[in-house]
């Protein structure tokens, strides 16, 4: 089933996720083909469970080819539960984000360039990957979201924040975000 999801200025964004403490449930596996469901709907690079108003630790993300953002590289589909993320540099990377609450926007937020991430599949299997570049800007995006956070949250220069139909004028007209 394809949800709502919710956009900037609703307080349930901004709530802390609970741990998902049940795993291979019937409930747990609707919650995540609802989320495919609704991030494939809308051209997403990636989903977390409080976007659709779900209050758990819970992100997808992946993609072979993503219409709003056609230069990034492939990201392996995966289901990510009460995830983890460890800073494997502490170097940063300054690059335009756009978010499925934010519609429309687009901004330049620093995110670390490579990190390891764990947690667990809906099945209770552990998750432990390290990853660089655009892999890893998906999943600290998403994992934000966990705590509250919304991408506009991380922008330090708001002369690099605006509508992405202005900013990037070339992008296809299907993927407004």
């Amino acid at each position: 089933m394809i949800h709502e999801i919710l956009k900037m200025g609703d307080p349930r964004l901004l709530r802390i996720a609970k741990p998902v403490d049940k795993f291979d449930t019937p409930e747990l596996h609707q919650l995540i083909q609802d989320m495919f469901e609704t991030m494939r709907a809308a051209n997403g690079a990636g989903l977390a469970a409080p976007q659709i108003g779900v209050d758990q630790q819970v992100v997808i993300f992946g993609f072979g080819q993503n219409a709003r953002y056609p230069d990034a590289p492939a990201v392996p589909e995966t289901v990510l539960i009460n995830p983890m993320i460890t800073p494997v540099s502490l170097d940063m990377e300054e690059e335009w984000e756009g978010c499925l609450s934010v519609p429309g926007l687009r901004g330049i937020v620093s995110r670390l360039s490579m990190i390891r991430y764990e947690g667990h599949d809906q099945y209770g299997q552990p998750i432990d990957r390290v990853a660089e570049g655009f892999h890893a800007r998906v999943v600290q995006h998403e994992c934000d979201h966990l705590i509250g956070k919304l991408y506009p949250m991380r922008i330090t220069d708001f002369s690099n924040f605006g509508f992405t139909k202005v900013l990037f004028p070339d992008l296809d007209p299907l993927s407004d975000d």
